[in-house]
C-alpha cells in the first residue's frame, strides 16, 4: 500500500523547469551523475523525466497539438529513441533506470492520465483483454492544456486491465516514482477532483505490479475536502497551481501551508511543488520566461527552503544541476536543514501578522524533544522580530541554533529575538539546558 514508502517527504530531481517537454538522456544521466556525486549523501534520491519523453518532436515546454506519438503495440506510450537512445529496440526507459539504479539513486517519470488519442483513434489493443483502446476511453474527459490522452472510463470494462498493463510496463523498465499529471485537479470537469475514479484505478495498478513506486498527484490544487481519500490513495499531491520563481507565488505558500497543516505524514505528503533554484528556463517559455538564474534573490530561496523544510513539503528541484554555484549547493545540502524536513514532527504555524502579514511563524519538533522555530519577513524591508518561548509552549532555558549559519548563537530564557532580511527567513533549534 502507498504508506509503505516514502516515509519522509521524498527529495530529488525532476527535468521539467530547465528543459520542459524537450530533456534527453543525455541531461538526465549527466544530472543524475550530479546528485549521485554532490547530494546523495543528503537524502537526494530520485531522478525523474518530466512530461512527453514520448514526443519525437519536442523543444521546448510548449506542447506541439495532436503530434504523432512513440506507442507500443498495446496502446502504451514508449519513450521517443531520437531523444532517448538506449530505448531502442523495445527496451523502454530501461536502460536509463539501470544507470541510475547503478548510481544508488531512484528513477521516475511524469505521465499523463488517460490512454492516448492516437490508441484510440486507431481502436489499438489492450495487453491482456478482449476490449480496444475505443472502448474504454472517455472522450470527453480530454485535458484542456494538453492533446496526448483521453480519459479513461473507470466503470468501462478493460478500464482496470488497461491500467494494469501500463504500471506494468513501468514496472518492468524499473520505475520507482511516477508523477501523474492532469488528475488531481482536471480541466474538463466544473468537479475539481473528477478523476477520482482513475486515481483509484492507477493506485490498484500500482500496488499490483509487484514495485514499489511513488504516486504523484498533479496539477494543484488539490481539494482539502478530499484529504481522506488523498491520504489512502497517494504519496504525495500538489496543493497549489504551477510554482515558479516569483515573490507572489512563494507569499501564496504561507496560507497553502496553513490549509494542509496536519496532514503530511509517513507515505502521504502535501506537496508545494518544485523549487526553482539555480538554473533554470533553459528550455523554456514558461510565463514568457526563458533562459536564466533563479530570479529569486538569496534571501528569498532560503525562506522558501525554510518553509517547505519545516512544512515538510516534498522536494523536488527544477535547474540544472551541474551549474549549480557553490551556493546553491549549500542551499540544497544543508544537513541541519534537512533534518527538520525529515525527523520534524507536528509543525503549526504560530502567527501570520503585522503589515501585510509582514510577520509568520511557525513551530515544530524534532524527535529528540528539542524544538525548532522558523520566521519569515515578508515585508520588503529589514525586520526585527521576537517570539516569546511561552508562544511555543515552552519554559526554561534553552540553547539556541542558527541552522542556517550551523552555529549556536545564544541562550534564551524568555524570548527568542531575530532580525531578518526582506523577504528572508531565520530557522533555530532551541535544545533545553
Amino acid at each position: 500500500m502507498n504508506n509503505r514508502i516514502a516515509q519522509t517527504p521524498p527529495m530529488g530531481w525532476n527535468s521539467w523547469d530547465c528543459y520542459g517537454a524537450s530533456v534527453r538522456e543525455d541531461e538526465v544521466r549527466g544530472n543524475a551523475e550530479y546528485m549521485a556525486l554532490h547530494m546523495k549523501e543528503f537524502g537526494w534520491e530520485y531522478v525523474v523525466v518530466d512530461i512527453q519523453w514520448y514526443e519525437p518532436g519536442a523543444v521546448d515546454s510548449a506542447y506541439r497539438l495532436f503530434v504523432p506519438l512513440e506507442m507500443d503495440g498495446y496502446s502504451r506510450l514508449i519513450p521517443a529513441t531520437n531523444r532517448f537512445p538506449s530505448s531502442v529496440g523495445g527496451k523502454g526507459f530501461k536502460p536509463l533506470a539501470d544507470y541510475v539504479h547503478s548510481l544508488g539513486l531512484k528513477f521516475g517519470i511524469h505521465v499523463m492520465r488517460g490512454i492516448p488519442r492516437q490508441a484510440v483513434h486507431a481502436n489499438a489493443p489492450i495487453l491482456g483483454s478482449e476490449k480496444r483502446a475505443r472502448d474504454i476511453a472517455h472522450p470527453n474527459a480530454n485535458c484542456n492544456w494538453n492533446t496526448d490522452m483521453y480519459g479513461v472510463d473507470p466503470a468501462k470494462e478493460g478500464a482496470r486491465r488497461y491500467y494494469e498493463s501500463v504500471y506494468e510496463l513501468y514496472a518492468s523498465w524499473g520505475v520507482d516514482f511516477v508523477k501523474v499529471d492532469d488528475l488531481s485537479r482536471t480541466g474538463y470537469s466544473t468537479d475539481p477532483y473528477a478523476s477520482e475514479g482513475e486515481i483509484d484505478l492507477i493506485r490498484h495498478a500500482i500496488d499490483r505490479c509487484g514495485r514499489d513506486m511513488v504516486f504523484s498527484l498533479s496539477p494543484g490544487p488539490a481539494p482539502r475536502e478530499k484529504t481522506d481519500h488523498l491520504v489512502r490513495k497517494a504519496n504525495m499531491w500538489r496543493m497549489t497551481g504551477d510554482y515558479w520563481d516569483r515573490w507572489d507565488d512563494l507569499s501564496a505558500e504561507f496560507e497553502k501551508c496553513d490549509q494542509w497543516t496536519g496532514v503530511g505524514g509517513p507515505g502521504h505528503w502535501p506537496d508545494a511543488d518544485m523549487l526553482p533554484v539555480g538554473h533554470i528556463g533553459i528550455r523554456s517559455c514558461e510565463h514568457g520566461m526563458g533562459d536564466r538564474r533563479t530570479r529569486f534573490t538569496r534571501d528569498e530561496q532560503v525562506t522558501m527552503l525554510t518553509l517547505w523544510a519545516i512544512f515538510r513539503s516534498p522536494m523536488m528541484v527544477g535547474c540544472e544541476l551541474r551549474d549549480n554555484d557553490e551556493w546553491t549547493l549549500s542551499l540544497l545540502t544543508n544537513p541541519e536543514v534537512l533534518r527538520v524536513l525529515n525527523h520534524s514532527r507536528s509543525a503549526r504555524q504560530l502567527f501570520r501578522n503585522g503589515y501585510f502579514n509582514q510577520h509568520v511563524g511557525w513551530t515544530a519538533e524534532d524527535e529528540d524533544g528539542s524544538l525548532y522555530l522558523a520566521l519569515f519577513n515578508t515585508f520588503g524591508k529589514e525586520s526585527d522580530m521576537e517570539v516569546p518561548l511561552s508562544l511555543l509552549g515552552a519554559e526554561g532555558s534553552f540553547t539556541v541554533r542558527d541552522l542556517w549559519k550551523r552555529e549556536d548563537i545564544g541562550v534564551a530564557t524568555d524570548s527568542v529575538v531575530a532580525k531578518a532580511a526582506p523577504h528572508g527567513a531565520r530557522l533555530f533549534r532551541l535544545s533545553a539546558r
